[in-house]
């Protein structure tokens, strides 16, 4: 799998300014102040995306992107025996795609994860991932009862952008450079 580029589609992109997911789940979330999906996001290496709660954080430069792979939702939906899908920006996680089991990305200690571009048109993009993003008790919440325990191991993947560079919804490549299983 390494080095070998692989069609997938970015379908949802998320930049939000707020942490919604914070205090109790039964008390809901904290209102967005602005919309937190987007067509098209401003990656910095680094960093992260511009705008998003975790940009430039010291604390989160492991994390600052988050991925996760739409198929675990769609999985995760016929599991729970949900006849309408779960919309992947309700996981908080910055970018969600088809194609590319995402959770292969995420480190196996004490190595860092693998190293991988995403390119949606604009240019490649490298990321270095780092940790599994594990669900938290808010999925029961915000996606369905019984999402906390059905993502488990499928929540995601925290990575670190070595690259500048924009990203798109829509059809995009990822290539896996090293570390992927």
């Amino acid at each position: 799998m390494n080095g070998d580029g692989r069609p997938v589609e970015i379908v949802a992109l998320l930049v939000s300014p707020v942490h919604a997911y914070e205090g109790r789940p039964q008390d809901g979330p904290r209102p967005d102040p602005a919309p937190a999906a987007r067509t098209e996001v401003t990656v910095r290496a680094g960093l992260g995306l511009v705008g998003d709660r975790y940009f430039g954080r010291p604390a989160h430069r492991n994390a600052a992107v988050t991925l996760i792979d739409a198929a675990a939702l769609d999985d995760l939906a016929a599991a729970l025996g949900l006849d309408h899908p779960l919309d992947p920006l309700l996981t908080r996680r910055n970018i969600a795609i088809r194609g590319f089991p995402v959770d292969q990305l995420a480190a196996r200690r004490p190595e860092p994860g693998a190293l991988f571009t995403l390119d949606s048109g604009a240019g490649p993009i490298r990321f270095q991932a780092h940790r599994a993003a594990n669900p938290c008790a808010w999925m029961d919440v915000a996606l369905a009862p019984g999402a906390f325990r059905g993502l488990r191991g499928r929540g995601g993947v925290r990575c670190t952008p070595l690259d500048d560079g924009v990203l798109r919804l829509g059809p995009a490549t990822l290539t896996v450079e090293s570390g992927a299983d």
